[in-house]
This record gives structure tokens, C-alpha cells and sequence, in this order.
């Protein structure tokens, strides 16, 4: 078996990604499907393996945060969770693979993993370009005024040759 082998879409992995709380996560029906397991399993082995996830890695959405996000997902109430989900954060479910030990699970974890650092990373590639172009724009912004400056000496040169007064010139005369 190829050891590259993409099990899943990259693009249908990243789709799964939300933000929450101002963190990357990745929902707990999110990941057992992608695991090919159970939900309740899934959540069954991380509640048998809780000291494994602190807040950082694992935490449970309020009701609020739930409903926000099934309205957003487009669930009905009727066959939507009756279980508050977790999110699990990227170091949350890279914890799952020692919770989780099919070879599927731990494929598509491994996965999981390269979107998250592909995220982070055309990220910092956005941040840097911004970056960029900040300094460009106050560069351009500090020629600007220099150019202007220029143009007012030219034109207080001007104003010097237009005022001139013609004197009279002194000196030995034939």
C-alpha cells in the first residue's frame, strides 16, 4: 500500500475547518466521519481519554455557539445533534490519533494534520504579503511627498526668474 495514498480530498478536509472562538477546529461528527467511526464512539473514547485534551486541545460548543453553527451549516432540529459537539483544535486532533488507532483513523489524521500546516502556512504567506505591501504603500507615500517638494522649489524657482527686476548693468561701457 502507497504510503502517500490521499484518502480524502484535501479541499473536502478544509471545508471541514471552522473558525470558533477565534481557533481552527474541527467539529467531532466532522471527524468521525472522516475517521469512518461513530460519532458516539468517537466522543466515548475522547471522554475515556479526557486528561488527553485540555481546553486547548478539545472543548464543548455552548448552546449558543451550536445553534449559531447549525444555522450556519444548515442542519435541521430534527435530525441535528442532540449532544452539544466538540471541537477539537489542531493539536486536539492530532491527540485523537493516540485515542483512535485504525490504520483509517490514523491516515486521515495524519491528513488532517497537513491541511492544518498548509492553513497556517498560506496564511503566514498572506500576513508577509500584507506585510509587503504596507511598506511599499508608505515608501510611495514618502516619494510622494518628496516629489511634491520638488515641484514647490521648482515652483518658487520660477517665481524668483518671473520677479526678477532688470537692473541696469555696471561695468566699463564702449
Amino acid at each position: 500500500m502507497d504510503r502517500k495514498l490521499t484518502i480524502i480530498p484535501n479541499e473536502i478536509i478544509s471545508n471541514k475547518i471552522y473558525l470558533i472562538r477565534n481557533q481552527k477546529v474541527m467539529l467531532d461528527k466532522d471527524l468521525a466521519e472522516l475517521y469512518a467511526v461513530e460519532t458516539k464512539q468517537l466522543k466515548r473514547q475522547v471522554r475515556r481519554n479526557i486528561e488527553r485534551f485540555p481546553e486547548d486541545f478539545m472543548f464543548e460548543l455552548t448552546e449558543i455557539e451550536s445553534e449559531i453553527l447549525r444555522s450556519q451549516i444548515g442542519t435541521s432540529s430534527w435530525g441535528g445533534n442532540r449532544y452539544i459537539p466538540m471541537a477539537f483544535t489542531e493539536q486536539g486532533v492530532a491527540m485523537l490519533s493516540s485515542v483512535l488507532n485504525s490504520p483509517t483513523a490514523i491516515k486521515v489524521n495524519i491528513q488532517i494534520i497537513r491541511v492544518f500546516a498548509k492553513i497556517r502556512e498560506v496564511l503566514a504567506d498572506t500576513m508577509n504579503m500584507k506585510l509587503d505591501i504596507e511598506e511599499i504603500k508608505m515608501k510611495l507615500n514618502n516619494q510622494n511627498k518628496n516629489i511634491e517638494l520638488v515641484f514647490s522649489y521648482l515652483d518658487e524657482l520660477i517665481d524668483k526668474q518671473e520677479n526678477k527686476i532688470e537692473r541696469t548693468k555696471i561695468g566699463f561701457k564702449k
